[in-house]
Order: C-alpha cells, then structure tokens, then sequence
C-alpha cells in the first residue's frame, strides 16, 4: 500500500468505525415508486424525484427525438461553439416558469453556487448565510473573497441582528438562503428575509433547488409560494430533484445572465448539456405546465404519510414539506433502522454526521406524486415493524 492509499485508508477506516460512510446502492430500473436496487425490488422513499418525471414518457421520447436530431453532445463549453439552440429554448422557458426577465442553464446547481456566488461577490461584500445552508452554498460562501457570516437557522431576529450590526460597515451585502432545507424539509421564511434585506439595502438570493415543482402555485416554487416575484434578486434551483433530469440555473434581470455568462468559471468551463438532456428539462417544464394534479398528488401523498408516522408516533422534524425526517438521534441507529427497512422492501436513506449534526441522525424520506396508497401503507407497515424490532417505538 502506497503511503497515500495509508492516508486514505486511515480516514476510511475512521469513518466505519464511527458508522459516518457512505454505501451507495445501485439502482438497475428507472427511479420510480418501486425500483430495484441491488438486485432487491424496494419502494423507494429516498429519491428526489419528487413529481416522478423521471422516467415519465413525454421527457423520454424528448430525449431520443433530440438525440436523433442533434447527436449525443454539444462538442465545446457553451462560452466557445458549445451553445445549441435547445439550450437557449430551454433559458427561455426557465424565465417564463419563474416569472424572470432572464435565466441561465448549468451543468448542475452545485455548479451555480459554488461557481456564480463568488464571482458576483468580492473584497467589499458581506455574505450572510443561514447555519443550515446547502454545502454547494457554503463552498461558494468560502471561495468569494468577501467577508462571511451566518445567522441561525431561519432566526429573524438573528438576521436583522446581524444586519443591523453590518450595513453601515458594507457597501453590498448578500443574504443567502435555501428555500427549503434539504435535510429537515422546513420552509425558508423568504417573505420576512425579504423584508428584512430590503430595510438593511442588502440583496437576496435564494436556493430553490428543493421547491421547484413543489412549492408555489403548480409548482413554480419559493418566491411564487410567499408572492415574491420581482422583489428576490437572485433564484438558483436544479432540474436534478422535482423536474426528474439533471442541471442547475440562476435567474434574475437580463444583467444578471449575462454577468454569470462573462464571470462564473463553473459556466465558461464546463462543456455544456447534451442535446438530450436540454431537451428532457424542456419536457419537464411542460408536463408540469400541462399536469397541475402532479404537484397536487404530491401533497396529497405527503400529508397522508406524515400523518402515519406522527400516528406511529414518529419524531418527523420540523418538515412542511414532502421531506419528511424520522429522526432517531445516534447514526448508528439510523444506519441499523436503513438495514433493516431494506431487508423489508423499503428504501429510506440514514442522514448522518456530518450532513447533519452530532445526535440529529434520522432517516429522511421523501415522498413522490408516483406513489400509490398502497406503496406508502406498506411502507409505513415496514417502518412499523422496524421501529418496534429496535425499539424506537
């Protein structure tokens, strides 16, 4: 073993032993309400797909029609000979869907925070973050040259704190916020966040990566769910989570666009969509557009699985929204509870340190408008079970 394979194999061998590794299982069908995972056929309670486009047929036949009209790549980066016609389609539909004069599409929505905030912000700024922010958020946080801070998790008075304390200190200042927190599935307070920037003269940006097709009027997201339109400077979200393909975008004022085209390296160094992709994301949006029971279906499924955990009498969190927690404290525990619900023909994932903090492991679950009833009641049964069997219930 070579001596950096020691390094490696020390940090592993310190991760098992204090059950904090990961152990991706792979998935052999498309993601859908049941789906094989390691040969074993599970429902499965652990996707981001929420509104289950990813395997719908219109997104599909979008993908091989594109494939056969414009070929399996771009050939370049989008700033070069990389920008297809699909790709500015795309754009374009994102600004209508989110009610923006402009978007832009990229590689992922990692790749919008961690390369488009550093490269708004610079020497001069203060960038506010809330404590519970996505780490694509916090890595971007870390590479901008500007000063940082957090407040805690969605605390007002924190906020305005902190505001209060900086804006006579800062010509610019960021204030960054997911719109829903991807491991408790709570709600940013964006109408009060708002409010209170704009009395600082701070700008907001917010990560709607979990509330598209979720939240907001057919799914439109965050800033349509509290009736923010035109008063949120910034929006990023992802086509990886609820419009089932892959993908990330910001959007805003024209100048915005093409600020992120000139200045974010992660968008002028990173080849672009293949045309198959760029189309699937189209299809989304317009099945979406065309399908308003699918985010209805998805509340409708939320609400009767939560009320059967809370009936089991199951910590859920602070969840308002279809990621739903089950909180159990030791990652020991929660990875034994993902066993053990496996073995049962359930899928849910164990959230442990240090994605979340030290006694918050839990299973996070999420639910699906491509449930059944009688996907989520047998689910529940097999929660049931294991909960009672290792004594949590």
């Amino acid at each position: 073993m070579s001596r950096l394979d020691e390094i490696f194999s020390t940090e592993l061998n310190r991760l098992k032993s204090e059950q904090l590794n990961w152990e991706p299982k792979t998935l052999k069908t498309p993601s859908s309400n049941r789906a094989m995972y390691d040969g074993k056929k599970v429902i499965l309670l652990c996707a981001n797909n929420y509104l289950g486009l990813s395997n719908h047929p219109s997104l599909k036949k979008a993908a091989i029609d594109a494939t056969k009209k414009y070929g399996a790549g771009s050939g370049a980066v989008r700033a070069i000979s990389g920008t297809m016609e699909l790709h500015v389609k795309l754009e374009k539909k994102i600004a209508q869907f989110k009610k923006t004069p402009a978007a832009l599409f990229y590689q992922s929505g990692f790749t919008v925070n961690s390369g488009f905030i550093p490269a708004m912000t610079g020497e001069g700024w203060l960038l506010i973050s809330d404590e519970l922010n996505h780490g694509s958020i916090i890595d971007g946080v870390r590479l901008s040259k500007g000063d940082k801070t957090i407040y805690k998790h969605s605390d007002m008075d924190d906020l305005k704190r902190v505001l209060a304390e900086n804006r006579e200190k800062y010509k610019n200042i960021l204030v960054i916020t997911d719109g829903v927190f991807s491991m408790d599935g709570d709600i940013a307070k964006l109408d009060e966040i708002v409010e209170a920037a704009n009395e600082a003269g701070a700008f907001v940006y917010v990560d709607d990566a979990h509330g598209d097709g979720v939240l907001g009027k057919n799914g439109a997201g965050i800033v349509s769910h509290f009736h923010q339109h035109g008063k949120v400077d910034i929006e990023m979200g992802t086509f990886s989570k609820a419009f089932g393909v892959v993908g990330g975008y910001v959007c805003g004022s024209k100048e915005l666009c093409e600020f992120a085209l000139n200045k974010s390296r992660t968008w002028l160094l990173t080849g672009s969509h293949p045309p198959a992709v760029s189309a699937a994301c189209i299809a989304a949006l317009e099945t979406i557009q065309k399908n308003p029971s699918l985010v209805k279906t998805l509340w409708k499924n939320r609400e009767f699985f939560i009320g059967g955990l809370k009936d089991l009498g199951f910590d859920t969190g602070k969840s308002q929204t279809p990621i739903i927690p089950i909180m159990l404290g030791e990652s020991s525990t929660a990875k034994k509870f993902s066993q053990e619900l496996f073995k049962k023909g359930v899928y849910g994932l164990p959230i442990v340190f240090p994605m979340v903090a030290q006694g918050k492991a839990r299973i996070r679950t999420q639910v699906s408008a491509s449930h059944t009833k009688k996907d989520l009641e047998e689910a529940l049964d097999a929660i049931e079970k294991v909960g009672k069997e290792i004594k949590i219930i």
